[in-house]
């Protein structure tokens, strides 16, 4: 088996102007953010990108590097919409295929097995097809019953995250869903995972079971040890979503200069700056919340050891 390591500062530069790219994960779960914070700091315009999106989708909405989306949702989970998703789908700068969920499923299915499309039930009788007037619908020729014909949704390259990985590219989730990030690296032509550690073929057996070993190596073509590499997304059992961050990015995405501010402190920098950086905002948040303490303490030992004299007689009455 090779060695298909590489560090995450070499990942950006394989990655070309006009790519369509898959982002693997669910909203703000196990999303390869690590990957894309390296694309935000590249070169890199004019993406497609597909996926059930969080805030991969933000960020790179945000730095303009998005040219079509094909979607089935944009939510970071415990909060409704990723605000620069809307702002970008508001302002109509985004080309956008927004299908349903069982939809993209489809396609990224259809693009895994090198098919032009897969019939589907998912879609019929709602709106999508008035909103993507490029599907059709076929009749099935053992019964004539109608089927979406969806398109398959073939990807130069696929971005994944998962919770180990060996170095000849099988990789592993060891949380309670594996999304279908399996589709996505099937779909692609290239498939790059992180991972939350590099460890040993056969150390992947001893962590989950056989079938927590989601992709094979045979489709992967880099593997990048980031710890960490999903924040703020969840990444179960290793860590949960960092919510505190969370509100922080999605209040300043709605301020210019507070925006401004979030990137150059979180994503102007490396890997590592981001990280140190995240560290920083958790404990200035710390330091905020035991003063606050400390005067809500006082506060109360202020209210019972007063002169007693009008708060017994109120007490009284």
């Amino acid at each position: 088996m090779g060695d298909k390591t590489m560090p995450l500062e070499d990942f950006a530069a394989t990655i070309e102007s006009g790519m369509t790219i898959g982002i693997g994960g669910w909203g703000s779960r196990r999303k390869p953010m690590a990957l894309v914070r390296a694309l935000l700091r590249s070169d890199v315009r004019d993406l497609t990108v597909v996926s059930f999106g969080g805030p991969d989708v933000g960020l790179l909405c945000a730095a303009g590097k998005v040219r079509e989306l094909v979607y089935g949702f944009v939510s970071l989970d415990s909060i409704a919409l990723d605000p620069h998703f809307r702002a970008a789908r508001e302002r109509g700068t985004l080309e956008t295929a927004e299908y349903d969920e069982g939809m993209v499923v489809t396609g990224l299915r259809a693009a895994a097995a090198r098919l032009s499309f897969l019939p589907t039930r998912a879609g019929l009788g709602s709106d999508v097809l008035a909103m993507n007037p490029d599907l059709v619908t076929i009749a099935s020729p053992y019964g004539g019953e109608e089927y979406l014909a969806m398109k398959a949704l073939p990807l130069d390259v696929a971005l994944i995250h998962v919770n180990r990985a060996d170095a000849a590219g099988n990789a592993q989730y060891l949380g309670p869903d594996p999304y279908f990030d399996d589709l996505y690296a099937m779909a692609a032509d290239r498939a790059y995972v992180s991972t939350e550690r590099i460890v040993p073929p056969e150390d992947l057996l001893a962590a989950g079971p056989a079938q927590s070993l989601l992709i094979s190596r045979i489709f992967v073509t880099g593997v990048i040890e980031a710890p960490r590499g999903a924040h703020f997304t969840s990444c179960e059992p290793d860590y949960g979503r960092d919510e505190a961050f969370q509100a922080h990015y999605a209040s300043a995405a709605g301020d210019g200069d507070a925006w401004e501010l979030f990137r150059k402190t979180y994503l102007d920098g490396g890997e590592q700056d981001y990280h140190r950086a995240v560290a920083r905002f958790h404990a200035d948040r710390q330091d905020r919340q035991d003063r606050q303490d400390r005067h809500d303490r006082q506060a109360r030992q202020g209210r019972d050891g007063g002169d007693g004299g009008d708060g017994r007689a109120e007490g009284s009455r």
